[in-house]
């Protein structure tokens, strides 16, 4: 599948923001670094096999193998140890980020129950946005049939931005759907 979302930043994006904000020099003007997907598991510390199906899942989502986190720390409030895998986590660039931003774009927050729009509250004030989904059965690639528990996931957009306005720019001549 060929990135669209990378021309329409080349041929729409790049000049829209070249002209905005009067940027003396054409690499000054921001774009999407990476987008990094995680997934927090602390049931997967008793179960062995959620990790395993959220692995899949996370695959399945973004076209590339997730890498599983451990904690660094013990706490024994909650009975982890360090060494214990607790999560999972996607680091995605180049053609394969702009596949999924479009996917996530397009086809994924519209299946969001009650969908609105995406807060502008959630950038971090360096240029990069933050969005949270509590269920993994909206992406496409998941058979709900199959899902044995709902689990949730962060999805960060780090971009080139030096201001929030900038990104929040970037981000919606992309396609993302901020609320009005």
């Amino acid at each position: 599948m060929a990135a669209r979302l990378k021309e329409v930043y080349k041929n729409e994006a790049f000049k829209s923001l070249l002209d905005k904000f009067k940027y003396k020099n054409v690499n000054e003007v921001p774009k999407i670094e990476k987008i990094t997907i995680n997934m927090g598991l602390g049931d997967a510390k008793d179960n062995a096999k959620m990790m395993e199906t959220a692995v899949e899942e996370l695959a399945l989502i973004s076209g590339q193998r997730p890498v599983v986190t451990k904690a660094r720390k013990s706490i024994a409030n909650f009975k982890v140890r360090a060494g214990m895998p607790v999560g999972a986590k996607v680091t995605l660039r180049g053609d394969n980020m702009y596949v999924f931003a479009d996917k996530f774009f397009n086809i994924v927050l519209p299946r969001v129950r009650d969908f609105r729009g995406v807060s502008k509250n959630s950038f971090d004030g360096r240029g990069n946005y933050s969005v949270g989904l509590k269920e993994q059965s909206i992406f496409p690639e998941i058979v709900y049939d199959k899902v044995d528990k709902i689990k949730g996931m962060n999805i960060i957009f780090t971009t080139t931005a030096k201001t929030d306005e900038e990104a929040a720019e970037l981000l919606s001549l992309l396609g993302m759907p901020f609320e009005k």
